[in-house]
């Protein structure tokens, strides 16, 4: 296969059979090079035409909470009081510059997820 830009869905779809069918290629081969450039290719579109956007910040807590088994009284000891970890989650409240590194170092959520502004509540 001659290796050419992507440029429509087709070119898209061609890429990924091929890459189905070298997928076991020795690197440095031909096939292990053709994979290698196919694969950057393919990466490009899809940020381009598939970008996935960060989760919102009372989102990432959400779901860290649950990944951790963590209880909405543990969060309020991290952040300081029970209304305090009510009001972030239910995002009535912005975390401020010192939750945001607590969240980040306590629980690992990247500090430019927790940055973003949240969408307002009406």
């Amino acid at each position: 296969m001659q290796i050419q830009p992507i440029h429509t869905e087709d070119d898209y779809q061609k890429a990924l059979n091929r890459i189905e069918e070298i997928f076991d290629a020795r690197p440095g081969s031909k096939e292990g090079d053709e994979l290698e450039i196919l694969g950057i290719l393919v990466d490009e579109y899809e940020k381009k035409h598939f970008p996935i956007e960060a989760p919102k910040p009372v989102e990432a807590i959400k779901f860290r909470m649950e990944q951790l088994g963590m209880q909405q009284k543990e969060l309020a000891k991290l952040l300081g009081s029970k209304s305090r970890a009510s009001e972030i989650l239910s995002g009535k409240r912005s975390l401020s510059l010192r939750q945001i590194k607590i969240l980040y170092r306590k629980l690992g959520i990247p500090a430019e997820v927790l940055i973003q502004e949240p969408e307002s509540v009406t």
